[in-house]
């Protein structure tokens, strides 16, 4: 893609608006805590105070938004806490007096909140967002004294937003609610699609996410309501069942009563799984849709359907009534065991140790830390010496939209700019037109954060209006910053996107060319978890196999990273090296064919104490060394074969195995790597 394309579709991406569900409750919330702080802070300290809590107050707010499993107290208190010690060590360091100190500092702090981006976007965007704020709230102190006043006032903001969590709560465990929800009504959307398409793909994200929100911590677990513990290991028993009752490889022709019956079947799934979704997601009752129920429960399915698809559709009706016995809810807690989420205190060392481990040549977070750490300093330096005056919105713009990959960085540049140019425009408008007083800039500014923490999942540029409104309100509350026009404020915003997008083209960390090795990775986790599977069918342990569960997850993330290595390339501006994007959706394809051959096996493994098929064992151990072997190849842009599979596959024609679907899943198997290998044919050299 060239250059002015990729401007021009990242651009389009960073103007979007959309239309998320709002969540007016929960904003006015954040509102009512900014309000709190800076009336309080107004009528005790003044309007210079009153701006730095409010800064506080504002930001905690903006952490309780972001997508965590925490709790929103701790998000809130982390926030107004870290913004504190920013803004103190900032002064005390010599924001005023003495420049240079400040500056190192600057870098310093700039070059954490990149690398903070390793322990994920939650904690890299409070670190970003602490680095931009306390570029404006150093210029108000005025003694170190006061900097701890202003300090303890920002924390004090942050504690404000915490316990109206705490005492004003809006869906407590929303966010864990619509991640299992999400998760069925994915299982829902598949079970309808496999209907028509009895190999459709499935994106494993949703399972991930619930998994993901499924973990709590010690606090957490004694007060998690029962109907979101249990309904997730469900679903992911039921997504192997689905696939293997449609595919025509267990059994089932393409036509016919019994692919009529398997219709009906998935219908009912579907169905079920929409009212678990929905019972879960608002905390009520399950209500079944009597169709559905019908469908399940009617005796024609063992006279229809037989063998393999019999045990499916018997196995299915049974984990679909364990969704619906859980997702009822209760008021007692599960006496499950818990997956468990450490403790804030004890995070400390994680992430430390997550953000040593980018400390390497090739790591993009690492990229992304020198990147805007150079940028933020280059743009403190120009901002401070144009003529301007309050030089810090160009360095606050390049720290708020920089990201480690290309197309956030220049999409959110573009946003920014306009919805300043917007924003700062109707500010300046109303004080220089209405000279607000003190308490009513106070009053327009919490009416802005309030409008941006409606809007914040509209778009960013959007939210950028509010923002930008907000920060010419909230100085302008003692007269600061009333000198600067908007053509200037404008102009230092265009100047720190500017060196944003500038920064990424000197010093890239581009996607494209490392979209060989997330293949290789992808295909030999896939192996690995296919190996794992086949091994079973040689050593029989039932449906409970923690290495299969673990090998499963293990591609699951494989897959995950490399969707998004390709969705984060498809905009770049560089020739692809060894990938095209028809070669990489190509891949992509054959390799999640192979993940489901593989899931098919795993639908029917044989029972604890079934006799063992030692042609499994041979399989495995095939599979191990194939994918093994074609990942290294894929890496080293070689043709990939798998003759090791391709050889114990032929050995079955005179003596096959005694397993309905095990010779069936290993051609499958076969013929999804060398459908890996026909897509790569023209992105690589043939071995010699």
């Amino acid at each position: 893609m060239s250059w002015l394309r990729a401007l021009k579709e990242t651009a389009r991406s960073g103007l979007t608006v959309e239309r998320p569900r709002l969540e007016p409750a929960i904003a006015a919330r954040g509102a009512l805590g900014l309000a709190l702080v800076v009336g309080f802070s107004l009528a005790l300290f003044g309007p210079t105070v009153a701006a730095s809590s409010a800064f506080g107050a504002f930001q905690a707010a903006i952490a309780t938004f972001q997508r965590s499993w925490r709790p929103r107290p701790t998000l809130a208190l982390a926030s107004g806490a870290s913004l504190a010690v920013s803004t103190f060590l900032g002064y005390v360091t010599g924001a005023g007096s003495h420049p240079y100190l400040f500056l190192a500092l600057l870098i310093l702090w700039t070059f954490l909140s990149g690398l903070a981006w390793a322990a994920g976007p939650t904690a890299g965007i409070i670190a970003s967002s602490n680095v931009a704020i306390m570029l404006v709230t150093v210029t108000l102190p005025t003694s170190v004294a006061t900097a701890a006043g202003h300090a303890a006032m920002i924390f004090a903001g942050g504690v404000v937003q915490a316990a109206l969590v705490v005492l004003l709560p809006v869906r407590r465990w929303g966010a864990q609610r619509d991640a299992l929800a999400d998760a069925l009504a994915a299982e829902a959307d598949y079970a309808r699609r496999l209907r028509h398409d009895p190999v459709a793909p499935f994106d494993p994200v949703p399972l991930m996410t619930a998994r993901s929100a499924a973990a709590v911590t010690p606090r957490q677990a004694r007060n998690r309501p029962a109907e979101l513990h249990g309904a997730r290991g469900f679903a992911e028993r039921i997504r192997p069942v689905l696939a293997s009752l449609a595919d025509p490889a267990v059994g089932v022709p393409e036509e016919g009563p019994q692919r009529d019956r398997v219709r009906e079947l998935l219908a009912a799934a579907g169905a079920v799984l929409d009212a678990a979704a929905h019972a879960i997601r608002h905390g009520e009752p399950v209500t079944l849709p009597p169709p559905a129920v019908a469908a399940l429960r009617t005796p024609d399915t063992g006279a229809i359907l037989s063998g393999p698809p019999r045990r499916a559709a018997l196995r299915l009706s049974a984990l679909l009534g364990d969704v619906v016995e859980t997702a009822e809810p209760r008021t007692e807690t599960s006496s499950d065991e818990a997956r468990t989420r450490p403790t804030m205190v004890r995070l400390g060392p994680i992430v430390l140790a997550k953000m040593r481990a980018e400390l390497r040549p090739d790591s993009p977070i690492l990229r992304h830390a020198v990147r805007v750490s150079a940028v933020t300093a280059a743009g403190y330096l120009l901002g401070t010496a144009l003529p301007f005056g309050h030089g810090y919105w160009a360095p606050m713009a390049s720290v708020m939209v920089m990201r480690p990959d290309f197309t956030q960085t220049y999409a959110r540049s573009v946003a920014r700019f306009g919805g300043t140019l917007v924003g700062v425009a109707l500010a300046t408008a109303v004080v220089r037109t209405a000279h607000p007083g003190t308490y009513l800039s106070a009053a327009l500014a919490v009416l802005c954060a309030f409008g941006m923490y409606l809007l914040m999942r509209t778009g960013y540029a959007v939210s950028q209006v509010c923002v930008a409104a907000y920060v010419v309100f909230l100085l302008g509350m003692d007269g600061a910053g009333l000198t600067q026009t908007v053509r200037e404020r404008v102009l230092l915003t265009l100047l720190g996107g500017l060196l944003a997008m500038l920064s990424y083209a000197v010093y890239p960390a581009w996607e494209t060319p490392r979209l060989r090795g997330r293949l290789a990775d992808w295909l030999a986790a896939s192996g690995r978890y296919a190996a794992a599977v086949a091994a079973r069918y040689a050593a029989p342990a039932g449906q409970s196999c923690p290495d299969v569960r673990e090998a499963l997850l293990a591609a699951r993330a494989s897959r995950v990273a490399w969707q998004e290595a390709v969705s984060r390339a498809t905009h770049e501006p560089v020739r692809h090296r060894g990938l095209s994007h028809a070669t990489a959706e190509e891949a992509g394809y054959a390799v999640a064919e192979f993940g489901r051959a593989a899931m098919l096996l795993e639908a029917h493994l044989p029972d604890r104490g079934a006799a063992p098929l030692p042609a499994a064992a041979a399989l495995a151990e095939a599979l191990r060394r194939s994918t093994e072997r074609g990942a290294k190849d894929v890496r080293e842009r070689r043709e990939p074969h798998w003759d090791d599979l391709r050889e114990t596959v032929a050995t079955w024609s005179a003596d096959p195995p005694d397993h309905f679907l095990l010779e069936n899943g290993a051609r499958l198997l076969l013929e999804a790597l060398d459908d890996l290998t026909a897509a790569l044919a023209p992105a690589t050299p043939q071995r010699r």
